[in-house]
This record gives structure tokens, C-alpha cells and sequence, in this order.
């Protein structure tokens, strides 16, 4: 096994391991131990080190398309949602991104702790290779452009909801004094690792489960 794989192994099973709740919500490092969260961060530095795909925008761009599900994150906005008000907890997190179209939208879904109520919170945006002095920035950095936010209850105790589905659209929020950046550290056929332009982790793997829903 080479050292990438090994690496690769260790890091998936770290994450499998705090992985305890059932409903496959994504872990975060507030929720951990510091040693824990730091034993995490140090293997997927060690894994960004060996990228088999330096330069993903030019050379792995088909890599990026499809469904992704986050698996841990130190996103502010991800560590928000793990602690819901009225009983609802996060579900699984997706990201599915439409390479040809540079488009991807983001997809929390949310249940009742007592089930009374699922549905999800999705955010959609564009997205284009970022640029500095006309070159690609290290051909693995894209600015992100937010569009629109959807609330969405699907049932409500059992019971489908499309009227609801969803229940609010409003413009999403962008950074005011800057634009949002995500630059992809690591990339292969089953994993993904990205840095936000705040230093923020994301660690998410290919998902082939998400339901079918439109950008």
C-alpha cells in the first residue's frame, strides 16, 4: 500500500470512528476532544501534502461533478447547524456540483428529533476558477458566487408536505467586503478535502444517494 492510501486509510478511519449517529450528520471539530480534532487536522495536512491531483480545474475537473456528503467540517456555519432550536437535529449535508454548468448547491437536511417534522435547507451558487494577474491561482481555487436559499419542510409527522416544499426563497448572504473562496486540497474518485477562504475544513466523500433535486 502506498504511503497516499495508507494515509488516505488512517484519516477515513478516524472519521468513521466519531462518526457515531446513525443519521450520518457530518462531525465537527467542536464536537470532539482537541486531541482528537488535532490528530485530524495532522492527516489530512499529511494527505494535501500528496494530492495526486495538483491541479484539480485542469486536470480532474470531471472528478468534482456529482454528490458529495460532508463527513467533518470546522465551518462556522456547519458547527451552527449542529445545535437546531425546537427539537430539530441535522441530517446528512451534501454538496452537488454541476461541473459543466459551474453550478452546486449545498443541501442540510433536518428531522425532528421526535420526527414531527423533516425537511432541508438548500443554498445555491455559481462558481468560477479563480484568477490573479490572468493566471489560475494555483488551478485549484474557485470563487464562489451565492444565489438563492430554500426552506423546505417535506413532512410533517409522515405526512408529504409539497405545498411546503419549499416554504421560503431569499436571496443568500455573500461576504460584504470580499468573495467567497474554496480552494480543493485534495481530490480522488471517492474523497475530497477544501480549504475556505477563512482557513475552514471540509472533508467529504462521493455519495451516490442523494435524492433527485433540481439547481
Amino acid at each position: 500500500m502506498n504511503n497516499q492510501l495508507l494515509i488516505k486509510k488512517k484519516l477515513q478511519a478516524k472519521l468513521d470512528k466519531i462518526q457515531t449517529k446513525s443519521d450520518g450528520s457530518p462531525v465537527t471539530n467542536l464536537q470532539l476532544h482537541t486531541n482528537l480534532a488535532e490528530e485530524i487536522e495532522q492527516l489530512t495536512t499529511e494527505l494535501e501534502s500528496i494530492n495526486p491531483n495538483l491541479n484539480p480545474l485542469i486536470n480532474a475537473i470531471s472528478l468534482l461533478d456529482g454528490a458529495w456528503q460532508l463527513q467533518y467540517s470546522t465551518a462556522r456555519e456547519i458547527r451552527s447547524l449542529a445545535s437546531l432550536p425546537l427539537g430539530l437535529k441535522l441530517g446528512k449535508v451534501y454538496q452537488v456540483i454541476d461541473v459543466t454548468n459551474k453550478l452546486f448547491f449545498n443541501l442540510a437536511k433536518v428531522k425532528h428529533s421526535l420526527a414531527l417534522v423533516s425537511g432541508y435547507v438548500k443554498v445555491t451558487a455559481n462558481f468560477e476558477p479563480a484568477k490573479e494577474n490572468l493566471e489560475p491561482l494555483m488551478n485549484k481555487r474557485i470563487n464562489v458566487y451565492f444565489d438563492k436559499r430554500y426552506l423546505s419542510i417535506e413532512k410533517i409527522v409522515g405526512i408529504n408536505t409539497p405545498q411546503l416544499n419549499p416554504f421560503k426563497v431569499v436571496s443568500a448572504n455573500n461576504p460584504t467586503s470580499r468573495t467567497a473562496t474554496l480552494d480543493i486540497t485534495y481530490l480522488d474518485e471517492t474523497l475530497r478535502i477544501g480549504r475556505g477562504g477563512d482557513g475552514s475544513l471540509f472533508i467529504l466523500s462521493k455519495s451516490n444517494d442523494l435524492p433527485d433535486l433540481t439547481f
